[in-house]
């Protein structure tokens, strides 16, 4: 059994994956493609693409979607990118807890305000952020500021978003 998780992990959801796949965040119709490989990070479910498996490839806004929500106004924070989703819906993550096949050598969390800015943010090299005790220290330290209301993780190297944490409910 998974323990409980100090957090609330979030893939997109699934009413804004039903508006990407048809115009994306920069207002586009998806790419679709066949992923010879696999292996890549699917932000719908928080899972890897099989070998052969068909995948979209979309633009998507994560912070201006999370500040409509929220009533904030992300201004010049506001990055669209591109992310990997499956093009017809998926059930969705298949756990609760940390997304470890959302990880790679290096992400970085970056912490957001209630308004939308930019509060900081931690950098986990060397594949850490596929180890859930170290991704939860840099997690921890970041929500230890009253004025963090939502981290996102994005690799480094493409800047693509991989998925969202808020604090737990209640």
């Amino acid at each position: 059994m998974q323990p409980t998780s100090r957090y609330d992990y979030r893939a997109i959801d699934p009413d804004v994956l039903g508006q990407i796949r048809v115009s994306d965040d920069a207002s586009r119709p998806p790419r679709l493609l066949v992923d010879e490989s696999g292996n890549n990070p699917l932000r719908c479910c928080l899972g890897r693409s099989r070998p052969g498996e068909e995948i979209a490839l979309v633009s998507y806004a994560p912070l201006r979607r999370w500040a409509a929500e929220a009533g904030a106004e992300p201004g010049p924070y506001d990055e669209t990118g591109p992310v990997f989703i499956h093009p017809v819906p998926c059930a969705g993550p298949s756990q609760s807890g940390y997304p470890v096949a959302m990880g790679g050598e290096r992400r970085v969390f970056r912490a957001y305000s209630p308004d939308g800015r930019i509060l900081g943010g931690q950098i986990l090299d060397d594949h850490t952020s596929e180890q859930v005790e170290r991704a939860e220290e840099a997690l921890d330290k970041l929500f230890a500021d009253p004025d963090v209301a939502v981290v996102h993780v994005r690799a480094v190297e493409f800047g693509c978003f991989a998925f969202e944490v808020r604090r737990p409910p209640g």
